[in-house]
């Protein structure tokens, strides 16, 4: 028996359908090629549209109204006092943090939209940490998460992946997580 696809599974599903297509897609064939109803569809397009992705509704479907990027997922380890300079670093380079995600042994897979692209998001979250009485979700892992990144081009990603290896933030992918964490 074929398990069923989580609502997170799914949105991740129509993102990368969206992205790989050059043509507006119909909620019902969103809905095909993730097993639920146009109506849920239109849902998670909300819901999406809440993350801050740029969906636009065309009378032909639906269409990711963002540029043509590279992205990566990259696996970093630092403490909470290097989360500024982490983040700089990937955007001062012409990187875009999409999200963060952790793999935690007890509450499973957690993600959050970040969408930093410059200097003044990164203060803006930072910011936003300290006033929420917050602190970053890399703390539930010791240091250890995920950050989707996106950059014009691939070059830009190895040469933001080769800054944070040298300041010793990159860390290493271990068998047990996937290429998509």
């Amino acid at each position: 028996m074929e398990k069923e696809m989580t609502g997170a599974d799914r949105r991740k599903k129509i993102l990368f359908l969206m992205r790989e297509s050059d043509l507006p897609l119909s909620g019902a064939q969103l809905g095909s090629q993730t097993g639920v109803s146009r109506q849920v569809v239109v849902q998670d397009i909300a819901l999406l549209r809440t993350e801050g992705y740029p969906i636009v509704s065309t009378a032909r479907g639906y269409l990711l109204n963002e540029p043509k990027q590279a992205t990566r997922l990259i696996k970093v380890c630092h403490t909470n006092e290097q989360v500024e300079d982490e983040l700089t670093t990937i955007v001062d380079l012409g990187g875009n943090v999409l999200n963060v995600m952790v793999n935690h042994r007890v509450y499973g897979r957690m993600e959050a939209a970040l969408n930093i692209k410059n200097r003044r998001d990164v203060q803006k979250f930072l910011n936003d940490l300290r006033t929420g009485k917050s602190v970053p979700l890399l703390n539930v892992t010791s240091g250890y998460h995920f950050h989707r990144i996106a950059a014009e081009t691939e070059t830009v990603l190895d040469e933001i992946e080769e800054a944070l290896r040298g300041k010793g933030y990159l860390a290493e992918v271990l068998p047990y997580e996937t290429a998509e964490s």
